[in-house]
């Protein structure tokens, strides 16, 4: 008879963990991200790309750090 020690979680426990921990520091970096060049867009283009990013819970801030942040870039042309 095995015994189960239910102060050790099951492997599928610290998986789902881990993926909650990295959607969670996804989401803080993509706020971060935004905060930092949000003096460069709207405020409605600000206060959507936050929607966006809390409200989409993965796809949101992926979809921050891959096309918003290029968008908000300045011309690189500018000196």
């Amino acid at each position: 008879m095995e015994v189960h020690n239910p102060l050790i979680p099951a492997g599928y426990d610290i998986a789902w963990s881990s993926v909650a921990i990295l959607t969670f520091v996804l989401l803080i970096v993509a706020l971060v991200s935004l905060v930092r060049t949000a003096r460069r867009l709207t405020g409605t283009q600000a206060l959507l790309w936050t929607a966006i990013i809390l409200f989409v819970p993965v796809v949101g801030p992926l979809c921050w750090m891959l096309i918003g942040r290029r968008a908000a870039a300045p011309p690189s042309g500018s000196a």
